[in-house]
């Protein structure tokens, strides 16, 4: 879903404006799941290095973090509208 997305604002890296707030849970939750997986594969987290520092934390603690904090941006697919897929609002 959102992975290519997810993946080229890894790679491009750099400061980039905040996302705006998740208000669906279940969005978050797939958000943050994306970005624990570019974690566990290698990918820096974004978060300042004070808070991470503190003690040791699971990556998909650490992609809540992210999301949470607007760092990660994200696109949302063409049929999120709430219809199920293969039916065409009009």
């Amino acid at each position: 879903m959102a992975d290519e997305d997810l993946r080229s604002e890894d790679a491009a890296g750099g400061d980039t404006e905040h996302a705006a707030p998740i208000t669906s849970r279940f969005l978050f939750v797939d958000v943050a799941a994306q970005r624990a997986k570019q974690l566990r594969r290698g990918a820096l987290a974004r978060l300042d290095r004070g808070w991470l520092s503190h003690s040791p934390h699971k990556l998909e603690r650490v992609a809540m973090e992210e999301v949470r904090s607007g760092l990660i941006q994200y696109t949302l697919p063409t049929n999120y509208e709430g219809s199920p897929r293969g039916i065409v609002k009009e």
